[in-house]
């Protein structure tokens, strides 16, 4: 019997173990999803928590519970990767064997990155929203927290959904004008781009949007450290910004386990085909989502069109067939403005936000970069979605796979 490993059992992992399970034969091959963790977090519920509008069970579900019949979860932290000998080494001291690897590791905040930033004054008045911990801990220093300076921050890119911080941003707005005291809050938005997003046409929507809801924008800021007696972070120009509460997406990098085993680049992600999701250096891994170092967002929607894309691709390398290059780098992201409203971006490789109707052509009833309580009701809609499809593989009607251009105001 041959061996498909999938290492992670986090959004990527899970839908491909949903997928795979039905167009593999299982009399004849034998899948396992290795994963150190008994818990499956709802990563987009992240930025809610803060502002009480989930609750932790909303997001926190047993990892077993998704894991299809037939495919066995193991329960262990991965060591090592020896991609020469095809195998994995386990914490337990067990070896693992393989004959194709799906590597779906994700990443992870590392505020250790910058100088001070997971200091004395880390999750007391430093905060991240990128774990389920940090999270939860600024979820209760808002609920005390009487105003000041609130500064919303990112590190550098790549992130994970890159249009978080901004959301973080906006929901600041609103749940402060709701609780009456925003003008108690100066609310900054500091980022190392020049603009408030990676798209030209998106970052003059969001830019907009900051001018509009009074939040002041510092770009290009290459922080240095954090000044936690001072309460400051500064930058390698010697720029400062004051804070009373930050609030900061660090480094975003590949897991640990790359370095280990000398597959990943210098932020441990793995060099990826961009179209194929194949490994560059050894043709028996694959990698989805967010462990990959190909130029498409870190977004769950990506990993949903990857997973579609490279569902496709192993089976194609288990006959010896080429493998087809149709991955386009597609991401569709609603982004929460605040006051029951959001907007919806999408984008790939080759094409940048632009406005327009989603996801039928003239009709929507979604619209492209317009704020509406519908884009808003979507976004909310989409945890459903998560939990009851998109983990179980399950084909979501309407959304194409590959970016379609109708519809859109090029």
């Amino acid at each position: 019997m041959k061996k498909l490993v999938i290492l992670g059992a986090g959004t990527a992992g899970t839908m491909m173990a949903n997928h795979l399970s039905r167009e593999l034969d299982l009399v004849l091959w034998e899948i396992d999803v290795i994963d150190h963790r008994q818990e499956h977090y709802y990563q987009p519920g992240y930025l809610f928590l803060p502002f009480d509008i989930y609750e932790p069970e909303d997001i926190v579900k047993p990892i077993k519970d998704f894991i299809p019949k037939g495919v066995n979860l193991i329960n262990d932290k991965a060591e090592k990767i020896d991609a020469a000998e095809k195998k994995i080494l386990m914490h337990n001291g067990d070896v693992i064997h393989y004959d194709v690897l799906i590597v779906a590791t994700g990443c992870n905040i590392a505020p250790e990155e910058v100088s001070g930033m997971k200091g004395p004054e880390w999750h007391k008045s430093v905060f991240d929203f990128y774990t389920f911990e940090g999270a939860l801990a600024l979820r209760n220093k808002l609920r005390e927290w009487e105003g000041g300076k609130l500064v919303v921050h990112i590190t550098e890119m790549p992130i994970k959904c890159p249009v978080a911080p901004l959301e973080f941003a906006f929901l600041s707005d609103s749940y402060f004008k709701h609780k009456d005291m925003r003008e108690k809050v100066e609310i900054t938005y500091v980022t190392p781009l020049s603009g408030a997003f990676t798209k030209p046409k998106a970052t003059e929507a969001l830019s907009h949007l900051l001018t509009e809801k009074n939040i002041t924008q510092v770009n290009d800021f290459g922080i240095k450290t954090v000044d936690n007696a001072n309460k400051k972070i500064i930058d390698y120009e010697g720029r400062e910004v004051p804070f009373d509460l930050l609030v900061t997406v660090p480094t975003n990098k590949g897991d640990a386990l790359m370095e280990r085993s000398g597959l990943g680049d210098d932020l441990n992600y793995i060099p990826t085909h961009k179209a194929t999701l194949q490994s560059v250096k050894h043709p028996d891994i694959f990698v989805l989502g967010d462990a990959t170092n190909i130029p498409a967002s870190k977004a769950g929607s990506v990993t949903h069109f990857e997973a579609e894309i490279l569902t496709e691709n192993i089976l194609r390398h288990i006959q010896g067939e080429p493998l087809k290059e149709e991955f386009d780098g597609h991401a569709n992201c609603f982004v929460e403005t605040g006051n029951g409203k959001a907007l919806l971006i999408d984008f790939n490789y080759t094409h940048e936000p632009v406005e327009g109707t989603f996801p039928f052509p003239g009709v929507g009833p979604l619209r492209l970069l317009k704020e509406t309580r519908m884009n808003h009701m979507g976004k909310l809609a989409f945890k459903w979605i998560y939990w009851n499809m998109l983990l179980k593989g399950t084909h979501i009607p309407f959304v194409s796979t590959a970016m379609q251009t109708e519809g859109k105001h090029f």
